[in-house]
């Protein structure tokens, strides 16, 4: 199974009771075959231009295990789902995560050489 990073932007109406369209989702991710790996509700934020004349929506991010043929099936899916306004779904680029996951670890860790500079 390869990795894709998916986001989906719900209808800001369904706000109150966010988990009946995350459990959907989650539901049409898994009966393509596939598995939620993370999850991360962003909130409400404005969008950038209407969307189905809505100026808002809630913002979730999920990292996703799918099998070769579930993006097809994900996608037409997705395609007729009412709450949904838009999504993207993309493959994860493997050289592109280590190169983000070494420059964060760099970031973090004081560099020795920067703490002599000081003195």
């Amino acid at each position: 199974m390869k990795e894709y990073e998916l986001t989906v932007l719900i209808h800001p109406d369904l706000e109150v009771d966010i988990e009946t369209p995350l459990n959907k989702i989650r539901g049409i991710i898994t009966s393509a075959g596939g598995e939620v790996v993370s999850e991360d509700n962003w909130g409400k934020k404005k969008l950038a231009y209407r969307i189905k004349k809505e100026d808002f929506a809630v913002y979730v991010y999920f990292d996703i295990k799918l099998p070769a043929d579930a993006p097809l099936k994900i996608s037409k899916t997705f395609n007729i789902t009412d709450e949904l306004l838009r999504y993207l779904l993309v493959k994860v680029d493997e050289k592109n995560r280590k190169i983000l996951e070494e420059a964060k670890l760099k970031a973090a860790s004081p560099d020795k050489s920067d703490a002599q500079e000081e003195e």
